[in-house]
């Protein structure tokens, strides 16, 4: 009987692509492709570990509080030159409505001497009756108009030093308490709430 010798078969396995690189075939770009995307996940880390974790977090954590920071930065900035615009503005309207307001003081200051003229010219005895009713009216005509621009009489029911200047003192008696005006020597006129010129009067003093 003749026995016959098994004959081993062998599976044909594909050569890696290592192989093929150490036989110096030609690889293809895929190949190229794969070695690349090995060598990538061998060089990659299993798993991160709990500090790297920790580290990711805390550098997230401070790039955060800087974009936090710089948008605060930028905010104050912005509300600060805001603010310098809004006062600025504020100013200026401020300065256009004393332009408007205040616009007749320099021209009364010169009409007030002519005023004062017009007083004494009224105060000497012997005019007529023509030629008084005459400085009379022009005296009202000029009054008339100061007040239509604001321009008024400073009052005299006490002595104030913002309105008044006390050019001579007299004794205080029944008729004349402290501080009270006797006698008004040159009368005094405000544009609103702004003096233009103080009275010059006497004063009664204890």
């Amino acid at each position: 009987m003749k026995f016959f010798k098994k004959k081993e078969t062998r599976t044909s396995e594909k050569p890696s692509i290592a192989s093929n690189r150490r036989k110096g075939g030609r690889m293809s770009e895929e190949n190229k492709e794969a070695i690349k995307n090995e060598e990538m996940v061998d060089e990659m880390p299993s798993e991160l570990t709990e500090e790297a974790l920790e580290d990711i977090v805390e550098d997230e954590i401070n790039e955060l509080e800087e974009a936090q920071q710089l948008a605060s930065d930028w905010e104050n900035k912005f509300l600060r030159v805001s603010a310098e615009m809004q006062n600025i503005q504020r100013r200026a309207n401020e300065e256009r409505l004393n332009l408007v307001k205040y616009r007749s003081q320099d021209l009364a200051k010169k009409i007030l001497p002519s005023l004062d003229n017009l007083e004494r010219a009224l105060a000497v005895e012997g005019l007529t009756e023509d030629v008084k009713k005459g400085l009379e009216m022009v005296q009202e005509s000029l009054l008339a108009a100061l007040k239509e621009e604001g321009i008024e009489e400073v009052a005299y029911d006490q002595f104030d030093h913002n309105f008044h200047m006390a050019v001579q003192t007299v004794p205080v008696d029944d008729e004349h308490p402290a501080d009270s005006i006797v006698q008004v020597f040159q009368k005094g006129y405000q544009l609103h709430e702004r003096l233009l010129r103080p009275a010059m009067v006497v004063v009664a003093q204890g």
